[in-house]
């Protein structure tokens, strides 16, 4: 799931370190996509410090739930429902079909639950930049992430930017793939395809409105039984 699909879980959640944990991961690999950390394997590293174990329940959080988001029949029936809107766009492009369906799906996800007013992305943005920095250069250090650097970098700018802002928009959606895809292939769409692209996901969220938050209601489930 992406950011804010994250964050609807914890919306209601006063923690700011935790919430930050839960998009930890993701914010991770988009700093520097080849990093690579595992803190839930060395949780007794962090155990002295009341934020980095905020922190570190967030990052667990995270991974329970892309765990049942992927291994859904939700996930699986709608990424393939995508994949087949989306294969045009995907002809003569080097991007992977699936791929792109599965990014794309998570993030109409993202989108429904700003138009439909479930979450608050200012609240989510207030959140991220109350949570403890010290805290967190310690859990990354810790974590084998020697330089932080980069990452606070890609953090102040995501902070600052409020890119969430424009998912209220599906056109931004389709932006925000390229955006993406952007980072793995050069040139990987041409402006008519963005442009057809750009129809499929709108045609696609309108599939999908009246039963999205199905996969909420599921993954809730699956956490309380945890």
């Amino acid at each position: 799931m992406n950011f804010l699909s994250h964050f609807y879980f914890e919306r209601n959640n006063p923690d700011e370190n935790m919430v930050l944990g839960v998009v930890l991961p993701d914010f991770i690999k988009n700093a520097q996509k080849d990093y690579n950390l595992y803190p839930l394997k060395i949780k007794h590293l962090f155990e002295e410090e009341p934020h980095q174990i905020s922190i570190l329940n967030g990052w667990k959080r995270h991974i329970e739930v892309d765990q049942i988001f992927h291994s859904s029949n939700f996930f699986q029936e709608y990424t393939n429902e995508l994949k087949q809107l989306i294969l045009p766009s995907c002809e003569n492009s080097p991007v992977k079909p699936f791929f792109l369906a599965h990014i794309g799906l998570e993030l109409v996800l993202d989108h429904l639950l700003i138009v439909d007013r479930l979450i608050n992305i200012n609240t989510f943005y207030h959140q991220l930049a109350g949570a403890d920095k010290t805290a967190l250069n310690s859990f990354l250090r810790t974590s084998s992430l020697e330089n932080t650097e980069v990452f606070f970098k890609f953090l102040n700018r995501f902070i600052s930017s409020r890119y969430l802002l424009s998912y209220q928009k599906i056109e931004n959606i389709a932006y925000a793939l390229n955006q993406i895809c952007k980072r793995l292939w050069d040139n990987p769409f041409t402006d008519p395809q963005l442009s057809a692209l750009t129809e499929q996901l709108d045609k696609f969220k309108d599939t999908i409105k009246d039963d999205y938050l199905s996969i909420f209601g599921y993954i809730e489930t699956e956490l309380n039984k945890k």
